[in-house]
């Protein structure tokens, strides 16, 4: 069975960076959006492995309001179709606590800090949410 990422991501290096990773070193296949009803609609209808969800999206808007990762996360997690999908959050904001902070707010599964350096880390990150077993 093919694997379904979701990248939730502002930058187009962080997400080229991140597709690249996972299309070739795993064989994922990659959807990448930051439009929250193409979100919304992609985790309910195509069988995703895991999202990774950026916290700063500055172009996202839902129902004529600016909005966050955070809040976006949420909305899947609400959501009884789209609850179980792993979230991985990926974001700069690594204050002392953010990640525990972020993890229990969102009910997100992981948390990766970025800016990524090393493509193996980042993919070893990812696989260790989609495939736990390896």
């Amino acid at each position: 069975m093919t694997q379904r990422v979701l990248i939730v991501e502002d930058d187009p290096m962080n997400a080229k960076f991140m597709a690249s990773v996972l299309k070739r070193k795993c064989g994922i296949e990659v959807f990448i959006s930051e439009n929250v009803e193409e979100i919304l609609k992609i985790a309910s209808e195509c069988n995703l492995s895991a999202i990774i969800m950026d916290i700063c999206l500055p172009n996202s808007e839902h129902n004529g309001q600016k909005v966050d990762g955070v809040y976006i996360t949420k909305l899947l997690k609400a959501e009884p179709k789209t609850a179980t999908i792993p979230v991985v959050l990926a974001t700069a904001q690594s204050m002392p606590g953010a990640r525990e902070h972020l993890l229990e707010l969102t009910k997100a599964e992981h948390y990766i800090p970025k800016p990524f350096h090393d493509p193996d880390d980042f993919m070893r990150e990812v696989i260790s949410v989609i495939r736990p077993d390896t």
